[in-house]
This record gives C-alpha cells, sequence and structure tokens, in this order.
C-alpha cells in the first residue's frame, strides 16, 4: 500500500511537468483546434479584425471611390510628414512604424520560430510532438539601430538558456549584438542591436564665430543614431558623465567648452574647474579658466566661492525681484567643472568628503535659478561613490564596464529599453559613443561626442581667452568677482541672455523640460 501511494504521487508530479497542466488527470494528446488557436491569436491582435472593419464601413458609408480616395489621402499625408518634417516624424510616428514592421517580418511566423530551432531555443511537447516557441509579447524598435523584443518563454526554459545563446542568437538574426535579461518570471527582453550607428570618429564641435551662435540650451557636441545633431543643454542643468577609463569623457568636456567659445572669450561664461588628477587633463587648457584647482584643499577652497557666489547671487536677485538671473556681462553664467568626481567625493580623506559632498549638495539643489551649473564626469556612478547622484539633472552614460552601472547612470531599467552602454567596446574607434534618456519618450537612444585633440583644444585656448586685467594675467589665479551694486551696474549690457530657439530642428532642445520652458516663456513676456 504505501509503494503504491509512492508510486502514484511520482507519476502525478511526472504527468503535469510533461503537459505542462495541472496535476488532476492526464491530457490528450491532441493538440488545441487551429480554429482555437486562430481565435486566440486574433483575440491577442485584434487589429487584423478592426482594420478590415473599418474598411467595409468606409466602403459602405462612403462608396468604394471616396474609400479609396480617402486612404490615399492618408497615405500621402503620412509621406509629406515624412519628407517636410524628419525631427518630429522620427520622434512619433517612425519608432510605431519601425516596431509595427519589424514585428510582423523578424519576430513572428516561420521566421522567428526558425531562427530559435537552430538556435536550440525551442521544445518539443512529449506528448503530442507539438514545438513549443518562445511567444513574442512586445516589439519596440524606439531608433533605427535597436529592438527590445519581449518574450514569454516555454515552460521550462530559464534565462539563463537564452543568455548562454546570445552570440548564436545574434548571428542568427543578423544583428551586430544581442544581449538578454530576465524581465519578469517567465518573461526575458532580447536587446537586438542591429548594427553600430557610428563606423567613425566625428570631428570636434566648431568654435561659433560670435556670441550671437552660441545657444546654452543647445550645444552641438556631435550627432545622435538618427543623423541629427546631438545637442546638450548646459544653462538650468546639472550633468554627469559616467564613463569608464577611454569612454571617452575628455571629448564630453572640451566639446562643450569649445561650443560655447565666444562666450568664454567675452566673459559671460566662466568656468571653474577642478581636476584632481593632478591637472594633467586640463592643464592645457588652463588660460580659459576663471578658477583652477588640482589638490583636494584647493578643491574645497574652489567649491566654498563657488557655493558663496551662489549665495550673493541669490541675496542680489531678491533684491532685484528677479527669479531667474539673467545672463550678462555683470552676471556672467557660473561653470564648475569636476574631472574624476570619485576623488572629491569617496576616495579623499573623511571630513574633506564630507565637506566636499556638503557643498556640492547645496550648490545642486540650489543653483539652477542664479545660473550656476555643475558637469561633473566619473567611471564609477555607484551610491558609494557619488552619493548625490540623483541630485544631478542630465545624466550621460558613455561606455562602462559592469551592466549594473547603466541603470545607476540612466535610471531603473535603462538598460532593458536599449541602453547597451556596457557592451560598447573599450578601444579607442569606440570612444565618445554613449546613451542618454529622451525626456519626453523616457526612450535611451545613441550619440557620439565629436573628438576633441590637443591641437583642437590649443585652437580653443587660442580663440577664446578671455581678455583679463594684467594683476590677473601676473596672479596665479582670477580672483572671485563680487556682484555689483544695484546703481553702480551697467544697463547696456543687461540683456543679453542667449536666445532658446535659434534655427530649425538641428538648434532644437532635446533636453529641456516644461518646467523650464514655462518659466523662460514668463520671463522673455
Amino acid at each position: 500500500m504505501v509503494t503504491f501511494e509512492k508510486r502514484g504521487k511520482k507519476n502525478t508530479s511526472r504527468s503535469a511537468r510533461g503537459r505542462g497542466g495541472s496535476a488532476s488527470g492526464r491530457t490528450s494528446a491532441r493538440p488545441i483546434g487551429t480554429e482555437f488557436r486562430v481565435l486566440a491569436w486574433l483575440v491577442r491582435h485584434p487589429g487584423w479584425l478592426i482594420a478590415p472593419a473599418v474598411a467595409v464601413w468606409a466602403v459602405y458609408v462612403w462608396g468604394t471611390t471616396a474609400a479609396m480616395l480617402g486612404a490615399a489621402v492618408l497615405v500621402a499625408a503620412v509621406v509629406v510628414w515624412w519628407r517636410a518634417h524628419p525631427a518630429s516624424f522620427d520622434r512619433w510616428a517612425a519608432p510605431w512604424i519601425r516596431s509595427t514592421w519589424r514585428r510582423w517580418t523578424a519576430y513572428r511566423g516561420r521566421r522567428w520560430r526558425d531562427v530559435l530551432d537552430e538556435c536550440d531555443l525551442t521544445r518539443e511537447h512529449r506528448r503530442s510532438g507539438q514545438l513549443l516557441v518562445p511567444r513574442v509579447v512586445r516589439v519596440r524598435a524606439i531608433t533605427p539601430s535597436v529592438d527590445v523584443v519581449t518574450a514569454r518563454i516555454v515552460r521550462g526554459q530559464e534565462t539563463a538558456m537564452f543568455v548562454d545563446r546570445a552570440a548564436a542568437l545574434a548571428d542568427a538574426l543578423g544583428a551586430h549584438q544581442v544581449a538578454v535579461t530576465r524581465a519578469k518570471p517567465g518573461v526575458v527582453t532580447v536587446i537586438v542591436e542591429r548594427r553600430m550607428p557610428f563606423d567613425r570618429a566625428l570631428d570636434a564641435p566648431a568654435i561659433p564665430d560670435s556670441v550671437d551662435e552660441v545657444d546654452l540650451c543647445a550645444l552641438d557636441v556631435g550627432d545622435d543614431e538618427f543623423g541629427r545633431a546631438f545637442l546638450l543643454r548646459v544653462q538650468g542643468k546639472h550633468i554627469l558623465t559616467v564613463g569608464g577609463s577611454g569612454a571617452g569623457k575628455g571629448s564630453g568636456l572640451w566639446g562643450p567648452l569649445r561650443a560655447m567659445g565666444p562666450m568664454i572669450r567675452a566673459g559671460l561664461v566662466r568656468p571653474w574647474v577642478i581636476d584632481l588628477k593632478g591637472g594633467v587633463e586640463t592643464e592645457r587648457g588652463a588660460p580659459l579658466f576663471h578658477r583652477w584647482a588640482t589638490t583636494p584643499a584647493e578643491a574645497l577652497q574652489l567649491l566654498t566661492d563657488f557655493r558663496d557666489s551662489m549665495v550673493a547671487r541669490q541675496v542680489w536677485m531678491r533684491s532685484e525681484g528677479l527669479r531667474d538671473c539673467p545672463i550678462s556681462y555683470d552676471t556672467p553664467y557660473e561653470l564648475l567643472i569636476i574631472d574624476e568626481l570619485a576623488m572629491l567625493t569617496a576616495y579623499g580623506d573623511g571630513p574633506a568628503v564630507r565637506e566636499a559632498l556638503r557643498l556640492l549638495g547645496v550648490v545642486l539643489t540650489q543653483a539652477r535659478a542664479t545660473a550656476h551649473s555643475v558637469m561633473a564626469y566619473v567611471q564609477e556612478p555607484s551610491k558609494d561613490v557619488v552619493d548625490v547622484r540623483e541630485l544631478f539633472t542630465l545624466r550621460i552614460c558613455l561606455g562602462v564596464t559592469a551592466a549594473s552601472h547603466v541603470d545607476m547612470a540612466l535610471g531603473e531599467g535603462a538598460r532593458d529599453r536599449g541602453a547597451l552602454a556596457d557592451q560598447i567596446p573599450g578601444d579607442p574607434d569606440h570612444a565618445g559613443i554613449g546613451f542618454v534618456i529622451d525626456p519626453v519618450t523616457r526612450a535611451p537612444f545613441r550619440f557620439r561626442f565629436g573628438w576633441t585633440t590637443d591641437s583642437d583644444i590649443d585652437e580653443l585656448v587660442q580663440r577664446c581667452t578671455p581678455h583679463r586685467s594684467t594683476d590677473d594675467a601676473d596672479g596665479d589665479e582670477a580672483e572671485v568677482i563680487d556682484m555689483p551694486a544695484a546703481d553702480q551696474r551697467d544697463t547696456s549690457h543687461r540683456d543679453t541672455e542667449q536666445g532658446r530657439d535659434q534655427g530649425p530642428d538641428r538648434r532644437r532642445n532635446y533636453y529641456s523640460d516644461d518646467e523650464d520652458d514655462d518659466e523662460a516663456g514668463e520671463e522673455s513676456a
């Protein structure tokens, strides 16, 4: 009797495993009828019923000629939109069209089944002999080069099987590379990078000829994967750039300075630079800087003076009744640049680190309205290294060494949405390539900084070094200019704030939020 109970339990468990159903009884070896499988498929894809129904209704109501004419007008309107305004079309219509097309041409039907079968990612039902294939739940092709495929795996499979077969899957799909992550139980996310959009290094950003050509809300510092200019917003933003050694952070530092060069020369932008690598990275451009620190003690003093400058400007703004500080010769834009932030926030002496974090916290939370910004660069973006990471309002991720660094830099789930920054090769041919999050769609897209060489830095210094007085030129560093009294200000230079919408799509600002734009509108009014 005991033997019979044990055997019965064992057989019941094995039966349940074999048919993928409940343990209450055995199922038939016959598969579900084709008509019911088709019905279930139509329920999951109602568009195949709705579209013909709408077409039949249009023919019935308007007649065949009018319905065909309406369809032709709709297609013509889409084509005109595609040709006349590529920026808006690529942002709103192209991802939906591209996702739909690739879903039905690459990730459905016989092609998808054959790809997975050849990569040993299918299973055969042990009773019916039916081939079980992971079902595609969703396809998102936000950018031309990356597809994000969400698939429900077959019972008995695991994510590790797909990870192990990622290289074979990339070759079968004709993709550059494939990455796999576990989205939730029974569901995997397959990120298919079809191609590397940047096959060569880009030239350094051009130095504009005059101040009127500079827009701090849209600095042209490279290209994105759509072939458009990568426009970086500095005004009103705190920028954190994350990247491993050799990832191209140097170009991310010098490129914006070249793009705003005339404003540095005119004194409308004053760079405050901290370089705790002994000044090796920034020494070549030292004549451009308002302040420069290369030791921990100098860095703390510079941070303190930068904080004091912000506080003094807050006092002046309150006396003038201003909510946003205009950029002028009397109130220049103060830009704090920190190369290798970890040396300031994690790897220094304990008291110095705590003081630096306190000063940075004050600046990052209060400096936007006073025309002060921070641009920082770091290799490891973890909280242990950059405790104030969440206070940076714009974050950029270049090539990193760990998959976890992507979500730390760009936000949770960024890698699963296609930001494969950890897969960017670390060789010089791929330096400057990275990902950033679109503030509207919240989708990651790829860009590349222009490569800035030593000769490009020398050109920037030659053309854009600010005109200093003899005392400043002879001294070790320029002194911080105190805020002038209201009766001593030169009002002729009061209204030199840079325009925010210069030119067509190439000058478009992809990183402005609605709040900033609304406040700018109130100020201009």
